[in-house]
């Protein structure tokens, strides 16, 4: 199974990889592992999906949001590791939600992210633990922050 070949048979288009906001690394490889920093939904010309879930955005809107957090990551990879079939499986994902108190669908949200890529890499490879947390404020306000752990080929 090509994640190449899955991403084009999805008809997705990668916005550009998103530039850096701070003083980090967003892709680390250490032997097998390609750890991937946090990554908002970005769009491109330093656009992003913004607002609180459950009061800007409705658990829809903030599914799509973590899709493109997804799409964003992918590009990233792409930048980095010249192609998405170096991946061979993903092994952790912590997920976070810009949410109001009272909003509880994390998990949902952050499935946005988790049913995107296990259309790129399958049910066995693209899906690994996860984690779907809420938090009361995300850097520029973005909607959704993801950051996962991949295995290499």
């Amino acid at each position: 199974m090509s994640a190449e070949k899955n991403l084009i048979e999805l008809g997705l288009t990668l916005p550009p990889a998103p530039p850096r906001g701070g003083v980090y690394k967003p892709v680390l490889i250490d032997g097998k592992h390609c750890y991937v920093s946090g990554h908002g939904p970005y769009l491109g010309n330093g656009k992003s999906i913004t607002g609180k879930v459950g009061k800007d955005l409705n658990e829809d809107e903030a599914k799509k949001a973590a899709q493109q957090v997804g799409l964003a990551i992918l590009a990233t990879l792409k930048e980095y590791l010249g192609s998405l079939d170096k991946i061979k499986r993903v092994i952790k994902t912590l997920g976070m939600v810009n949410a109001t108190p009272e909003f509880e669908k994390h998990p949902y949200v952050i499935n946005g992210y988790s049913e995107l890529f296990a259309k790129i890499w399958g049910d066995e490879n693209g899906v690994g633990v996860r984690s779907a947390v809420g938090m009361g404020s995300l850097p520029g306000n973005i909607a959704v922050e993801i950051e996962v752990l991949f295995e290499l080929h």
